[in-house]
């Protein structure tokens, strides 16, 4: 779209939720345009015409990626929001320029060599992404979220030399709320906090398609859709997906929470079929190598409420900004008790957790489930126990967050030719100074796996069904309110996310949402064993894999052979391997 005053053209995706409060701002100034029509994208041009760039990132609340083109000065500015919602993926091939919201629209232009970055590729192994500012491609970046990139075209190396500049950063939030936090009683906390999540709802709200929510029945989408649901005459619409397997149907859960606030609920039970209907789609719809299994699901179940609805909104954020993984719960207990141990020891009681085998552990679990806590109730815990074993040898609690969030604990082993990039975990000098472990924890989580990881997962899969996803909980004001909530506010009595459950049982009794934390999970390992082995057979097999080139088979082949054979379930492990075998397949 060209500005009224034709300076301006702008590439934009995304969506600008409080534009009619903008051009109420340039109309009180006097500097509004004969407005054409009634986009945020018209609205976002005459912001930048009457202000600077920075001014209006900085007055905006959304998701966005965009491309600012100034015909005077030809200067091109790309950014993007603030928790990285919208992607932008931007580089140097030859004297060339690309930048666009997905890397294979690079394929139209022939500058583009389309060569596997080796280096990212690690990193595709140890967190199932492939992180900002890293991509799969050679001399290809995604700019970060919260920044902005302005490049003077007529000027190839002054372009090619300029550096992303900030204009919103979580590091500054996450000290600024530490170091003034909220001072109120705890009745008044959540009075704040009802208040600006019910603003940052309803004006997401706003739509003139179809619009509903994913819900699950767990704290995060429960209270979203509650909220929702007490600013709505008519029943919001709600979508939810199950399984049959034992330990990942959330959809029984997700009918009570829909039944007491009136929602017209969808659900649809997954199939293995239905997966693997999927699976061939996966490397089209995230366009690099993506490995969260849960990205099945996701597609499912956006794929679901597309045939209802154009808008959905998502409940992602609340793990990250209210305490509620269950490693903010227990890492620092865990932590100070390796600590105690000798070094010997720590071994020796790695090697047994090793020693056997987690179909054992989730066996002894399941038998001692009556006499056991609730809390103690582990939805996988042989997966739990041999994460565990690989946390006890580790130096600093630093290192053992980073060994949690692992995969492959070694992955430069398993890449030819390639050696594992910094990236902010491995960068104490941009840390942020946070006032405990589990803040310190959370504030790397918001920074890493939910941007990098769950809103990749969400927006692709849901742009993939054109679905419009909207998250609530990160609207930037809610963020760093968040910030300001002190940790026992956030995680009391063994329990996580106690400020957003006290928001949501003034809507939902207690009752219906009280129950161990569960991820949005799929039961890949057994489908591995089953409907999908044949198609990982193809992809793993040893020959293919030596004349590809870019993966070690050796342990490759022993670990799908253990897989196969019950012995330990190397289900994420594999799916590292198998999307970026997939993806490489359909290049």
């Amino acid at each position: 779209m060209h500005s009224a005053c034709s300076r301006y053209v702008i590439a934009f995706n995304g969506e600008i939720y409080n534009h009619l409060d903008l051009r109420r701002a340039l109309e009180a100034e006097g500097r509004a345009p004969a407005w054409r029509g009634h986009s945020d994208t018209e609205t976002l041009l005459a912001c930048f015409a009457a202000w600077d760039v920075e001014k209006t990132l900085k007055a905006t609340v959304g998701m966005f990626a965009l491309a600012l083109w100034d015909r005077q000065s030809r200067l091109l500015t790309l950014a993007r929001d603030r928790l990285g919602e919208k992607p932008l993926y931007y580089g140097w091939q030859q004297d060339v320029l690309l930048f666009g919201s997905e890397p294979k629209a690079f394929k139209a232009h022939p500058a583009f060599a389309a060569v596997v970055e080796r280096n990212a590729l690690t990193l595709l192994l140890r967190h199932n992404c492939i992180p900002a500012p890293y991509s799969i491609y050679e001399g290809i970046m995604k700019l970060m979220p919260g920044q902005f990139l302005g490049m003077p075209l007529d000027d190839v190396s002054a372009a090619r030399a300029a550096r992303p500049q900030a204009y919103w950063q979580a590091n500054q939030v996450v000290e600024k709320g530490l170091s003034d936090p909220f001072r109120g009683s705890d009745d008044e906390a959540v009075d704040v906090l009802h208040d600006e999540l019910s603003r940052s709802i309803g004006a997401q709200m706003l739509a003139d398609v179809p619009l509903g929510a994913f819900l699950s029945g767990g704290v995060d989408s429960s209270t979203i859709v509650a909220l929702m649901q007490a600013q709505s005459s008519r029943p919001v619409r709600t979508f939810t997906i199950g399984f049959d397997e034992g330990g990942f149907d959330e959809a029984v859960d997700a009918k009570a929470v829909a039944r007491h606030l009136g929602t017209e609920h969808t659900e649809l039970y997954v199939r293995p079929e239905d997966a693997l209907a999927v699976i061939p789609k996966l490397s089209s719809i995230y366009c690099e190598p993506f490995s969260d299994s849960s990205q099945i699901p996701t597609f499912l179940v956006s794929e679901m409420a597309r045939q209802h609805v154009t808008v959905a909104l998502s409940g992602d954020g609340g793990d990250e900004l209210f305490g509620g993984y269950n490693r903010y719960l227990h890492a620092r207990k865990v932590w100070d008790g390796v600590q105690r141990w000798p070094a010997a020891a720590r071994h020796m009681a790695a090697g047994f957790l090793r020693a056997v085998p987690p179909g054992a552990w989730d066996r002894m679990f399941d038998a001692a489930k009556p006499l056991l806590p609730r809390r103690l109730h582990l939805v996988a815990p042989g997966d739990k126990a041999q994460k565990l074993a690989g946390v006890l040898t580790v130096s600093d609690d630093h290192a053992f967050f980073h060994q949690l969030t692992s995969h492959w604990n070694d992955p430069a082993s398993i890449v030819i030719g390639a050696r594992e990039p910094r990236t902010l975990l491995t960068s104490p000098d941009s840390w942020p100074q946070a006032d405990s472990f589990q803040h310190w924890m959370m504030a790397m989580d918001m920074q890493t796996y939910m941007a990098d990881d769950i809103l990749v997962k969400v927006d692709r899969a849901a742009m993939a069904n054109s679905l419009e996803t909207r998250v609530p909980l990160l609207d930037h004001r809610v963020v760093e309110l968040a910030w300001r909530m002190p940790l026992n506010l956030k995680i009391r009595e063994s329990q996580g996310k106690w400020l957003l459950r006290q928001v949501l049982y003034r809507h939902v009794p207690c009752k219906l949402i009280d129950r161990p934390k569960q991820g949005f999970g799929i039961p890949l390992g057994s489908w591995l064993r089953g409907a999908l082995r044949d198609w990982a057979e193809d992809l793993l097999d040893e020959s293919r894999l030596r004349q590809e080139g870019y993966l070690r088979p050796e342990p490759i082949r022993k670990m799908w052979a253990s897989h196969l054979s019950g012995r330990q379930n190397w289900q994420y492990h594999l799916w590292n391997v198998l999307m970026f075998q997939a993806w490489l397949r359909d290049q």
